[in-house]
């Protein structure tokens, strides 16, 4: 049974980490696909045009400065960055732990503090979403990071088992 504890906890590891890496490789070799929304929703763009009563009671929270809604974007893609690598590293952890080649236990806390930051990214979207009032235009990105959220929250269990 520890074996296959092992393994699933190496397979959930590596579907966050996979997962993410695609979210990376996008956002480095395509950046304006997401840059683009995480500055909507600094600016509060969606809000000021389609809920305009609303926006004129938090319209001091939003951001409109390019450089510093780039430098959000970009302080998020090194933070995903640092999550995908911890996750492979504990990836490979847990599989030499599993075919006896490393300890199990030090496997088991890298993909650990993996998945703690990528949980951490998808909460932190939810916590500075809900500052700019993402829920009233960007529901869809909202639901996803509530999935991630979980998701990670997930992993993060049963490594711990």
């Amino acid at each position: 049974m520890d074996h296959m504890l092992i393994a699933a906890q190496a397979l959930s590891t590596s579907l966050l980490a996979g997962w993410l890496t695609l979210g990376v490789r996008d956002n480095i070799l395509h950046p304006s696909v997401n840059e683009t929304y995480t500055a909507e929703v600094l600016s509060m763009t969606r809000m000021r045009i389609d809920y305009p009563e609303a926006f004129a009671h938090v319209a001091h929270r939003a951001i409109t400065n390019r450089r510093l809604q780039r430098m959000a974007f970009h302080l998020v893609v090194v933070a995903e960055l640092a999550a995908t690598l911890v996750l492979w590293a504990g990836v490979i952890g847990l599989i030499m732990g599993l075919v006896g080649t490393g300890n199990a236990d030090t496997g088991r806390a890298v993909a650990m503090a993996g998945a703690m930051l990528f949980t951490a990214i998808w909460a932190g979207f939810l916590i500075i979403g809900n500052h700019f009032c993402y829920w009233f235009c960007h529901e869809g990105a909202q639901n996803t990071h509530y999935q991630m959220t979980l998701w990670g929250l997930g992993t993060m269990i049963l490594l711990a088992l």
